[in-house]
């Protein structure tokens, strides 16, 4: 017989504790075929018809109930109360014998008479854009999804909306790397969509010290056309906005040709005409000021002749009409009502934005005149 070996207690105490398993993971795996799954109509059981275009978005109830609790009281709340049904006519031997050999031998149960939590349902999704929801139900199903600059707000409106404090925290994080020159009209132009939910004004005030920092190159960007008339004016209207005057009337310049190619009818000096209070033209040079805007005829000469007549003597013209600094912001240059609105899944605040700017003199008294 072979010797007996006696082992150290360490040794034989470590054997113990470490059992023969071995734990595999294959997440990205997971991922991959739990995003196939939402990507086929024949495998889900909700369908959502997202934006004004009614854009289908497929989804697995049980997936989104299990992530979300705002989901899970939109797809699974009591069903109202419904009247008793009444019992059906009663057939005779005959008929019922035929109708039954008829039938094939598994019977299956019609759809209306399945339970509310087995039928497919179709929802209708008007909140966000589909490009938004889609990126939301990815991420549901997958756990992950790749953040943009054109969708960003989008998608962390959603995920504060649906209880998805995780992805509204990667977006608050991604926010600080994602403002560029580049971006910053993309995502002032989204901010105009969802205006109405809370997570936007933190957003839309770091654009905004973005835009205050990097002013001559955002009002040069073809995008910056593409922005909202409000959101230029609002742009305009920062006394700490760093760019020059000129740069300002290009930029409104730029904007309005841009405008008026979209709306044939409209006179391009009365959208200029819209930004003038906005401009400082005491401060463009004299020589720019007759050689690059006078001969547009867009701006009035009254205007060009005080902002001449200032600088050549400050004492011989009324600079109240020349400066901007009369115009006085509420909330940024843009008024805002705060209302609370309680939808059936939860409540939300809701901001409701006017175009309407306040005007004020110098000494904070209203002033009613342009």
């Amino acid at each position: 017989m072979p010797e007996s070996v006696l082992l150290p207690a360490s040794y034989i105490s470590m054997a113990e504790a470490e059992p023969d398993l071995s734990t595999f993971e294959n997440k990205s795996g997971l991922a991959e075929d739990m995003k196939f799954l939402a990507s086929m109509p024949e495998l889900c059981d909700v369908t959502f018809l997202v934006g004004e275009t009614r854009e289908p978005v497929c989804a697995v109830k049980a997936v989104l109930a299990a992530r979300s609790r705002v989901f899970h009281k939109m797809l699974y709340q009591a069903p109202s109360p419904q009247r008793k049904k009444e019992p059906p006519p009663k057939e005779n031997k005959l008929r019922l014998f035929l109708k039954r050999s008829s039938e094939p031998l598994l019977n299956l149960q019609n759809a209306s008479q399945q339970p509310q939590s087995q039928q497919h349902q179709t929802l209708i999704i008007e909140e966000f854009e589909p490009d938004v929801f889609r990126q939301l139900i990815e991420y549901i199903h997958t756990g992950c999804v790749t953040l943009q600059p054109r969708t960003l707000l989008g998608v962390m409106n959603a995920a504060d909306y649906y209880g998805l404090d995780e992805l509204r925290k990667a977006c608050a994080g991604f926010v600080q790397c994602c403002i560029t020159v580049d971006t910053v009209c993309a995502l002032l132009a989204s901010a105009e969509r969802y205006i109405q939910y809370k997570c936007t004004k933190s957003l839309v005030q770091k654009v905004l010290e973005f835009v205050d920092e990097h002013g001559n190159e955002v009002l040069n960007l073809g995008s910056f056309t593409l922005l909202p008339q409000h959101v230029v004016r609002l742009i305009l209207v920062r006394d700490e906005l760093q760019a020059d005057e000129f740069t300002k009337f290009q930029a409104a310049l730029m904007w309005g040709k841009k405008y008026c190619d979209n709306n044939p009818t409209t006179s391009l000096k009365d959208v200029i005409g819209n930004f003038l209070e906005y401009i400082q033209f005491k401060k463009i040079p004299a020589s720019m000021v007759m050689q690059e805007i006078y001969p547009l005829g867009l701006v009035p000469s009254n205007i060009l002749m005080n902002a001449l007549a200032y600088q050549a003597d400050p004492r011989c013209s009324d600079s109240s009409k020349l400066s901007s600094n009369r115009i006085k912001r509420l909330d940024q240059g843009r008024s805002m009502s705060i209302q609370s609105n309680v939808d059936p899944y939860g409540s939300i605040t809701t901001l409701g934005s006017s175009e309407s700017f306040e005007l004020a003199s110098s000494d904070g008294k209203h002033n009613n005149s342009n």
